[in-house]
């Protein structure tokens, strides 16, 4: 573990928390689409994005959309409002898919 820190390939130490347990029961995965891919609007929306503390993840994609965020929410309808508020007038379109129960989840690296 020390030389893993010394190392630099640790990039930090966390306690992970059941969403559920803290009353944040809606998971949802949300395929994002920009207007344009100008410099400006890709910044504006990052900027958006990193002031949301729902979203716990966003990585930028190939493929048909622009972007993939996880986002938690307490019900269905704070997650229709952080929708609408938020999100929906930032970009062109937002299709989102809900988690129905968890399959897997790790944060192991598959290290040989």
């Amino acid at each position: 573990m020390r030389r893993l820190e010394r190392s630099g390939r640790i990039a930090r130490y966390a306690a992970l928390l059941e969403a559920e347990a803290v009353g944040l029961p809606v998971t949802a995965y949300v395929h994002i689409s920009l207007d344009d891919h100008h410099p400006q609007t890709v910044k504006r929306f990052d900027d958006l994005i990193q002031s949301l503390p729902a979203v716990l993840e966003c990585y930028s994609m190939s493929g048909q959309t622009d972007y993939l965020l996880k986002v938690v929410a307490r019900s269905m309808s704070d997650y229709e409002a952080f929708l609408t508020r938020h999100l929906l007038p930032a970009v062109r379109s937002a299709n989102t898919s809900f988690v129905l129960k968890r399959k897997k989840l790790t944060t192991v690296l598959p290290l040989e």
